[in-house]
């Protein structure tokens, strides 16, 4: 990871370190913060044992924003690119109480304009092995289902998007704009 995140791009540098911050500091979708420090104070020390070489500053700053609780490479990008946008740093895998006691679980919750957001790529949908056994159809019936029920309870806006939405931050942010989400002036 160290010199993957400086050698590379800035976008898979990201999805390198969120992964590695994920192998050390996470487990379900909870975070140890210790751990994470732990793990930032390593790379610290080493980019300072470094200092001088190509990159260092490039991977400080991946250190800096790396969140292991970015379940895909999608959610890493997308959470750099809504940065670059201009909105605060959302809050990854958020809880939201759902029907009868049970909970959903949310990639983003953009509290500074007060929504959600959904990063989905296509295989949650054509994937079998992540359908859990379930048609298309059932998967589609029951991320309307999540998505009403989030939306009618939390009267926060829930836009979703995809890769094609990430490419840029000015894709995501056209994206998002599109259903009224803009950046705090």
């Amino acid at each position: 990871m160290f010199d993957v995140a400086r050698t590379v791009r800035t976008e898979p540098a990201l999805v390198v370190a969120d992964a590695a911050l994920r192998l050390t500091a996470v487990t379900g979708r909870r975070q140890n913060d210790d751990r994470a420090e732990e793990w930032r104070e390593a790379l610290r020390t080493r980019a300072g044992r470094a200092r001088g070489a190509r990159g260092i500053r490039s991977l400080l700053g991946i250190v800096e924003f790396a969140n292991g609780l970015a379940e895909s490479p999608g959610e890493s990008v997308s959470r750099l690119q809504l940065a670059r946008v201009g909105f605060a740093i959302p809050r990854l895998q958020v809880r939201v109480p759902g029907p009868q006691g049970s909970f959903y679980w949310v990639d983003f919750a953009l509290d500074d304009v007060n929504a959600f957001g959904e990063f989905d790529g296509q295989g949650k949908y054509l994937d079998e092995s992540q359908r859990s056994g379930r048609s298309l159809e059932q998967v589609m019936l029951d991320e309307k289902a999540r998505e009403d029920w989030i939306r009618g309870t939390t009267d926060r806006r829930f836009p979703r998007w995809g890769s094609e939405h990430i490419t840029t931050s000015t894709a995501l942010a056209a994206r998002l704009a599109a259903f009224g989400i803009r950046p705090p002036s």
